[in-house]
């Protein structure tokens, strides 16, 4: 896939109406966070698509991205998939909760003491930031999300999951000073998953009757 305002207009659009879908396909309201993770990473593309026409920079659309890209996402999916989890399953889910708050307290103090700045490269776009400790804070952000997913005793997540760890083993390969833009959009793409997921999700137990 060749990046562009274009496809990544196309393709936000896309993954926000799949996450409508998703949103409206499940009946518990712990399946919500994660049910909407296709409706926030469709609205991350849309934001770059606006980025890709201003030619990168360091405006608001660039924070905004940059913000939801990283210190939200690595809190979102770890919480996300520990509220859908079934009870036996929550407790094990704190080990990749635990590092994705500390990684997204990192990320986010980042963000609010230094400039975020989109650089367009060919068909990708690059962030660059002053992270400290950035092999760090990347082992901690794909343990909090894709560990998660992997952790997650669902096997439509688990399917993600593998996915989402092929896709960033596959996006640092091939474009290391580019990662966190083709990735984001690798998993977007792959959210489609969540829709199955939705679909199996079981409805909220009825309420006992009185008397």
């Amino acid at each position: 896939m060749c990046w562009s305002a274009t496809a990544d207009l196309v393709a936000g659009t896309g993954v926000a109406a799949l996450g409508v879908a998703c949103v409206a396909r499940v009946r518990r309201v712990r399946d919500l966070p994660l049910a909407a993770l296709p409706l926030l990473l469709g609205a991350h593309q849309i934001i770059e698509s606006v980025l890709w026409d201003s030619g990168g920079g360091s405006g608001p659309a660039t924070v905004v991205w940059a913000v939801i890209a990283l210190p939200l996402l690595a809190v979102w999916v770890p919480a996300g998939v520990m509220c859908a989890a079934p009870r036996y399953a929550r407790r094990r889910l704190l080990l990749p909760l635990a590092p994705g708050a500390v990684t997204a307290a990192v990320l986010a103090h980042a963000l609010a003491t230094g400039p975020a700045t989109a650089e367009i490269r060919g068909r990708t776009v690059g962030y660059v930031l002053d992270l400290p400790h950035a092999p760090l804070l990347v082992a901690g952000y794909l343990l909090a999300t894709v560990g998660s997913l992997l952790l997650s005793a669902d096997r439509w997540l688990l399917v993600l999951g593998v996915l989402a760890g092929a896709g960033a083993v596959g996006c640092w390969a091939l474009w290391r000073l580019e990662f966190v833009s083709t990735w984001c959009a690798f998993a977007a793409m792959c959210s489609v998953v969540l829709l199955g997921w939705a679909r199996a999700r079981p409805a909220a137990p009825s309420a006992p009757s009185p008397g």
